[in-house]
This record gives structure tokens, C-alpha cells and sequence, in this order.
């Protein structure tokens, strides 16, 4: 437990609390922290010091962020010999609120993705990545600003549950057996076996998650992807059974694209459209028409996919905030990888972080402090003050370290 008095305030800081379903965030709440590895740390600090800037520029002292670091990664394995320590998880359930850098997640073997396991043991069901286009940032696209969508991804499912066995095992061989013989699949010899499932509660409360925020944000078109024309079953039952979730609970507020013709083929005032595009068609439909689409469900690979090839359409990764979230555990990240190359460097674009930073103070109810980074995030590039990664596609523009970058950052609030 933090010890540390808040001398401005003159009180101890507080944690965050639920009370009668509702977040409630004292005005000096402990959020724990991961620095993350590789690059984390220059991320983190230059982060850390725009966040706490904006909260004394918005708030005059009368509110302030009590910074608690908590350890996953290569920093707990080095500290205490476990990538993901108990006390870690256990911290995040107990505070409610954290953010963290990246994490490392070795390829094709060793310990299992940190990032997916805190998802699944704190059941964070609903990752939430919110894709914009930032003025001046480079774009591919001929119109980004038609760009603002918001992608809930199924978190827990699909084929991120990790149930698979490798080619060869003991195992293997049962599974692959019992498929031939029992269920006549024609399995190669050669091949691995992985089980994809989808479930209809996950299924439904990451539709009412999106129902509610598109309620909450005032967004008025809700897509539903899927590969149901496929998997008929798996995805095809995701599309079903978020369908059905919208008609039941939210059945006076949605219209779908097959009512539209009741309407003259127009969105009747004070309606949500709920429709839904299979999953390759979707890549299509944000490069093309980005602009008819505000908030897309999907399945957890999917939607992995997805939020990443949009993030690519208003600047890539290193602009693209993120959230994982279940009914109140909230855990906002970094979206983009370690980057181990420019550890240590103070080199790489603190953007993702920092945005996260900014859904983090929105989902506080802070979202005074959260509008001063936007501002002044955007004024910051608008002046070509940017990291490399921008600088490089700018014409004229001042490549800053990392650490310069949030000092440009923080010149800028107003």
C-alpha cells in the first residue's frame, strides 16, 4: 500500500472505489503503473510528465495522480523471478485503474503472452481502441479525417484461449484420433491442432459494452464483424447473438439495415444503426469509406486485426491508444510492441501511451485534464515538433526526442 502523503493536498491518497455500480474517483487516486520493457520506460516518463502537467494546469493542485509502480515483464523477472508476480495482479483488481507500457512476448515458444493473461485472469472482456486521425499527422488516406471509429474487441475467446497442441504430442495425437474416427475430419499428419470456441454470454456483453458507449458518445452507427459466411457456427453465432442482444435490450433506441426500407432508406432521428460487414470486406470498407462507420464489434482476432490496420490509416501504432476493460477494471496501454532496438535511446513516439493516458482520464470522469493532452498533443505536430517515426513523412518537421517531444507537449497547454 502506498504510504506517501499528498503534501498539497495534505491528505493520503485514496483509491478508487465502486459504489452502487458507479466508479468513484477521489481527487487524489492511486493508479498503479508498468513501465513496460524495451522502450517502456522512455515512453512511460515522457507520458508521465504530460499527464501530471495537465492535471496541475486543468486542476490548480486540487487534484493529482499518486503514482504507484507495479512490476510484469522483464523488470519482474529480474526483480523477483516471475514475468507476472501475484501482487500484480492482485494490485490492479485492487485499485481498479492502471496503465502500462509494452511488455515483451517471446515468439513461437518460452512464457506466454503477458498481455493476454492479464487480460483473461482479470477477465478484461472488452478491448477498446479508439482509431482518429490527429491533424497533420501522415496519413496514406486521401480523406483521413473521415477516419474516427472506436473497435471493441472480444478479449477472452477465439482462438486467444491457447487451447493447442503441437504437432507430434502425445496429446496431439488423442485429439487428432478423435477427430478422424469420431467426427470423420481429415486431419494431416503433419499438422498442429487448435480449438477456436465463442460463447454467447462473451458474445453479448461485448455488445452491450459497445451498445452502451455508442449511447454514452452519442455514436449512431454499430457494425457487427464477422466471418460467419465461413464459420457459420463460431462467428456466425457472434453475429446471432449480438444481433439479438441489441433487438432485446436496446430495441427502442437501434433500427437495422433491414428496417432502413421502412424508413426511406434513411437512419430515423435519435435511432443507432446496428449492421454488420464480414470481416475481409471490412478492411475494404475503412480504406474506402471510413466515414460510414463509427464503432465496429468484433471477435477477438479479428478485431485484432482490425484496430491495428486502422491505427495504420491516421499514423500507425505509435498514435493508437488502447484500453482493455470489464465491468470496471480498467488496464490502458500502449498498443504498439517493445521496439527493444531503441531502448533506452529516448527516440520513440510517447503517442500511444499518452493517448491511452487520455481514455484513462475520460474513463475517470477527469476529461477536463484528458482535453488539454489532446490540444496540445495536436498542437505539437501542427507545429511539426514530433518524434522520428513523424518526422520522417513531414516535410520541415523538428525531429524531438521523446522526452522533448512531452516538453513540447506541455509548452503547449492552454
Amino acid at each position: 500500500m502506498l504510504e506517501i502523503a499528498n503534501k498539497e493536498l495534505k491528505v493520503m491518497p485514496e483509491k478508487i472505489t465502486i459504489q452502487a455500480g458507479k466508479l468513484q474517483v477521489p481527487d487524489n487516486p492511486i493508479i498503479p503503473y508498468i513501465e513496460g520493457d524495451g522502450t517502456g520506460p522512455d515512453i512511460w516518463n515522457a507520458s508521465r510528465q504530460v499527464i501530471d502537467a495537465a492535471v496541475e494546469k486543468t486542476y490548480g493542485g486540487k487534484r493529482r495522480i499518486e503514482w504507484m509502480e507495479i512490476f510484469a515483464g522483464e523488470k519482474a523477472f529480474n526483480l523477483k523471478g516471475t514475468w507476472l508476480p501475484d501482487e500484480t495482479v492482485e494490485a490492479i483488481r485492487e485499485y481498479i485503474v492502471a496503465i502500462k507500457g509494452p511488455l515483451t512476448t517471446p515468439v513461437g515458444g518460452g512464457v506466454r503472452s503477458i498481455n493476454v493473461t492479464l487480460r483473461q485472469v482479470l477477465d478484461l472482456f472488452a478491448c477498446v481502441r479508439p482509431v482518429k486521425w490527429i491533424k497533420g499527422v501522415p496519413s496514406p488516406m486521401v480523406n483521413p479525417h473521415w477516419v474516427d471509429v472506436v473497435i471493441f474487441r472480444e478479449n477472452n475467446e477465439d482462438i486467444y484461449a491457447g487451447i493447442e497442441w503441437e504437432r507430434g504430442s502425445e496429446k496431439l495425437q488423442k485429439v487428432a484420433t478423435f477427430l478422424r474416427e469420431e467426427m470423420s475430419c481429415e486431419i494431416p499428419e503433419d499438422a498442429g491442432i487448435g480449438i477456436k470456441y465463442m460463447g454467447q454470454r462473451a458474445s453479448e456483453r461485448i455488445m452491450r459494452k459497445a451498445m452502451n458507449y455508442a449511447v454514452e458518445n452519442n455514436r449512431k452507427v454499430v457494425t457487427i464483424v464477422h466471418k460467419g459466411n465461413i464459420m457459420k457456427y463460431t462467428e456466425g453465432a457472434f453475429k446471432k447473438w449480438c444481433y439479438d442482444l441489441a433487438k432485446t435490450e436496446y430495441a427502442n433506441l437501434i433500427v437495422t439495415e433491414e428496417e432502413l426500407s421502412k424508413y426511406g432508406g434513411k437512419v430515423p432521428e435519435g435511432k443507432i444503426l446496428v449492421n454488420d460487414r464480414i470481416a475481409d470486406n471490412m478492411f475494404q470498407q475503412l480504406i474506402l469509406r471510413s466515414n460510414e462507420y463509427e464503432l465496429l464489434v468484433c471477435p477477438n482476432l479479428n478485431g485484432d486485426y482490425i484496430s491495428d490496420a486502422a491505427a495504420a490509416l491516421v499514423g500507425g501504432l505509435g498514435m493508437a491508444p488502447g484500453g482493455n476493460i470489464s465491468d470496471h477494471l480498467a488496464l490502458f496501454e500502449a498498443t504498439h510492441g517493445t521496439a527493444p532496438k531503441y531502448a533506452g535511446l529516448d527516440k520513440v513516439n510517447p503517442g500511444s501511451l499518452l493517448l491511452s493516458a487520455v481514455m484513462m482520464l475520460e474513463y475517470m470522469g477527469w476529461k477536463e485534464a484528458a482535453e488539454v493532452i489532446e490540444k496540445a498533443l495536436g498542437q505539437a505536430i501542427l507545429d511539426k515538433k514530433v518524434t522520428y517515426d513523424l518526422a520522417r513523412y513531414i516535410e520541415g518537421a523538428e525531429e524531438l526526442k521523446s522526452s522533448e517531444f512531452a516538453r513540447a507537449i506541455i509548452e503547449r497547454m492552454a
